[in-house]
């Protein structure tokens, strides 16, 4: 008996120092992000921090939003509070363009029945559950969570919502249907990039990135495709971190800070 206490004192032991590592890692992982402003407003744009995860409402119009992402909340409380304090409602929302397939990312899409749900064609199946992040494939099944993506999107389309232009940019990497958005002069990029606390952009978090050469690849390719109407970038907003307010600049220093690697 003393014997499997033992055992068992030392696998508490064990777990307690991976737990602690974890908890290191993670917040050495986070720590130099710009810090996310919850109701921070720009040109048509209103931010809404959702734990440690942004959504972003996009006006329409007076009456009317679409969302970048539906943050991690099921229920999508912190996205109905923002709306509701503009008098607006769940039937506000008529699109709602997810930068990604993760599941903090796409939690609250069910909370909006009437909108039509957009994501680029490889990550389709991830928003849906029927795939699973190839990061957690030997740790999970997939699970159809009754999202249905009604609008698989493409490379370097320019879509039309209501009055509301959204242009698509595909910046595989952090998954291989992560996607950017420029719509109302903000430059949306989900987890593919991150807001520093000394206002520079950074490659999204390798930890949880599937392919993290790819995915500064892409963020070096983006820059470039933006560069003809950069002028069009007033904002970057990542998901994780805070916005970015210097224009294009954040990206295309952090190409040319690649090219010297």
């Amino acid at each position: 008996m003393k014997r499997v206490f033992k055992i068992l004192k030392i696998l508490a032991l064990c777990l307690g120092v991976l737990v602690l590592a974890l908890g290191i890692l993670l917040f050495v992982t986070f720590s130099g992000g710009l810090p996310i402003a919850d109701g921070q407003r720009l040109d048509g744009v209103e931010v809404v921090k959702d734990g440690i995860v942004s959504a972003f409402i996009v006006d329409i119009d007076d009456h009317s939003v679409a969302l970048v992402d539906a943050g991690n909340d099921r229920q999508a409380q912190p996205i109905l509070h923002a709306l509701a304090r503009r008098g607006l409602g769940v039937e506000a929302v008529k699109a709602i363009f997810l930068t990604h397939g993760d599941r903090d990312h796409t939690a609250g899409v069910l909370a909006f029945p009437r909108a039509e749900v957009m994501a680029l064609e490889p990550d389709v199946a991830l928003a849906e559950g029927r795939a699973v992040k190839s990061l957690f494939k030997h740790f999970a099944s997939p699970r159809p969570n009754g999202i249905k993506v009604a609008r698989p999107l493409r490379d370097g389309e320019t879509l039309q919502v209501g009055g509301l232009d959204v242009r698509v940019f595909a910046v595989p990497g952090h998954t291989p249907g992560s996607a950017a958005f420029l719509a109302r002069s903000v430059l949306f990029m989900g987890d593919s990039a991150e807001a520093t606390k000394d206002g520079k952009l950074a490659a999204g978090h390798w930890l949880f990135t599937e392919n993290p050469a790819q995915d500064r690849a892409s963020l070096r390719q983006l820059a470039a495709r933006l560069q003809p109407f950069a002028a069009e970038v007033k904002a970057i907003a990542c998901a994780h971190s805070g916005v970015l307010t210097r224009g294009l600049a954040p990206l295309a220093e952090f190409a040319a800070g690649e090219k010297g690697h």
